[in-house]
């Protein structure tokens, strides 16, 4: 129930959405979008207002990765207000329905494209595509401060940050730059109180390879013998790799090759073309020629991490690839995206929605290859530490199906962290079945995992999120 339907007044004229094609019905809570733009950059951002109380919900920054991945990601596919269906025939516009387990159901909500070129967003300079780890906080941040002008009736609700996989980065970063800005007394003032991660990026020697070899031997996908020969004959060192290791990491591949790699339950896709290249370079290791096609194509899409190019597969630095060669393939397996393609490419929701037509702004990808990214931010456990021990909350969760970027990682970077144990590794409840586990940390940092829950966690456990999510913010225990 909305319980102050006239609660926002200062919305920028022409914001409100009033209809959205593809939906028949009421919206339960007001929408609005456009542009906040700065220094020839026209960021896009979508606000769902909270289904209960806006006026004392909180606000919460929404933000997927890549980077180079667009937040309607989340909008479409994870916890937006609508569930879509795919259009008949295929390819035409879907059909929306309410999301009963919409993150808007207890707080407002804003969906945002970042860095500049990703998604809706975009500039006439094509010069401002080139961002980094550093600037992207800076942007993201200038984006905060002049939403906030725009719309000063959320001031005094409690802000936090939020978002997956290479938000990882964007999450602490962005953190640190509104703390900065608080301590600045930098107007206005934003009531920030805390932030999640899902399956988060952390750039640090827990994550990759590291976190990814116990979680398959775990899992059943790796059998003993190959798990005890790479342990002997790498001795932790994947980066530089003896002919011996290389060789035990050949069949590590062998055996991951043909899994989706963000949900290892959930079928894979892989592109053709790509396939066919592989398969016509002999020289190729024979893991990689058995990349097998499926009946979908998929988009080529490059330097991606989160819904491309998983963590593991990248150098410690984070630039170049452990498999070369499967790189040069450059596609990114196991995604399906022509429900969202389809919406956010028409023409009519493009106008409903206040977005730039496709002559303007370009067409919409799910991730972008339009942007130069460098990476640059390093380990984010100094950004996590910081922030948690000036009170800020966190929420650190990890859908415990995902190898992209693998739970038993970031369990061990929340440990390494030192914090005096709480609440101790317990399971968690949604509708009376175990959904995970948790464990809490003084600090206010919450370590929990989401069973049978792949890369995107409310994608694959709608109610199970909005379950762990609506008692995290509400402060209650999960």
């Amino acid at each position: 129930m909305i319980l102050s339907l006239e609660f926002i007044e200062g919305a920028p004229r022409g914001s409100l959405i009033t209809q959205i094609p593809g939906f028949n019905g009421k919206f339960p809570s007001k929408h609005y979008s456009g542009y906040v733009s700065f220094n020839q950059k026209n960021l896009f951002y979508y606000l769902v207002v909270s289904e209960r109380n806006p006026s004392k919900d909180p606000v919460v920054l929404w933000l997927n990765g890549g980077p180079g991945c667009s937040s309607f990601d989340g909008f479409v596919y994870e916890h937006g207000p609508f569930n879509f269906q795919e259009g008949h025939p295929k390819g035409s516009l879907p059909t929306l329905h309410l999301n009963p387990y919409s993150w808007s159901k207890v707080s407002n909500i804003i969906y945002l494209d970042s860095p500049c070129g990703v998604g809706l967003s975009y500039s006439k300079n094509t010069s401002k595509y080139t961002t980094d780890d550093f600037k992207t906080a800076a942007d993201t941040h200038t984006f905060l401060l002049k939403w906030f002008e725009l719309y000063p009736e959320f001031l005094s609700n409690p802000f936090y940050i939020s978002g997956e996989s290479y938000a990882g980065i964007y999450v602490p970063t962005l953190a640190h730059e509104v703390v900065k800005g608080i301590k600045a007394a930098q107007k206005p003032i934003i009531n920030f109180k805390g932030y999640l991660v899902g399956n988060g990026a952390s750039h640090t020697r827990f994550d990759g390879i590291n976190a990814l070899i116990p979680f398959v031997h775990g899992m059943g996908l790796i059998s003993d013998d190959i798990f005890e020969e790479i342990q002997s004959n790498c001795k932790g060192n994947y980066y530089n790799p003896t002919a011996n290791c290389d060789s035990s990491l050949v069949k590590l591949e062998r055996c991951l090759s043909d899994l989706n790699i963000y949900d290892i339950l959930e079928p894979c896709y892989h592109d053709p073309e790509a396939t066919q290249k592989v398969k016509a370079n002999s020289s190729l290791p024979v893991s990689f020629q058995q990349l097998g096609a499926t009946e979908r194509p998929l988009k080529v899409r490059k330097r991606m991490f989160g819904r491309a190019w998983p963590l593991w597969s990248l150098e410690k630095d984070g630039n170049l690839p452990l498999w070369p060669k499967l790189a040069e393939q450059g596609s990114v397996p196991c995604v399906r995206d022509e429900v969202a393609t389809a919406w956010l490419n028409d023409e009519s929701v493009r106008k409903a929605i206040h977005a730039a037509p496709k002559s303007i702004a370009g067409p919409w990808e799910l991730c972008s290859d339009r942007i130069d990214y460098e990476y640059g931010a390093g380990s984010m456990l100094p950004y996590h530490k910081n922030l948690t021990m000036q009170g800020y909350r966190a929420l650190i969760y990890s859908g415990d199906h995902d190898m992209c970027i693998p739970f038993t990682g970031t369990q061990a970077w929340t440990r390494s962290l030192g914090y005096k144990i709480i609440d101790e590794w317990r399971p968690w409840m949604s509708n009376d079945q175990v959904a995970g586990y948790l464990q809490g940390y003084v600090n206010n940092l919450i370590f929990l995992t989401i069973k049978g829950a792949g890369h995107t966690v409310p994608e694959y456990k709608p109610r199970e999120s909005l379950d762990f999510y609506s008692r995290w913010l509400d402060g209650k225990p999960i």
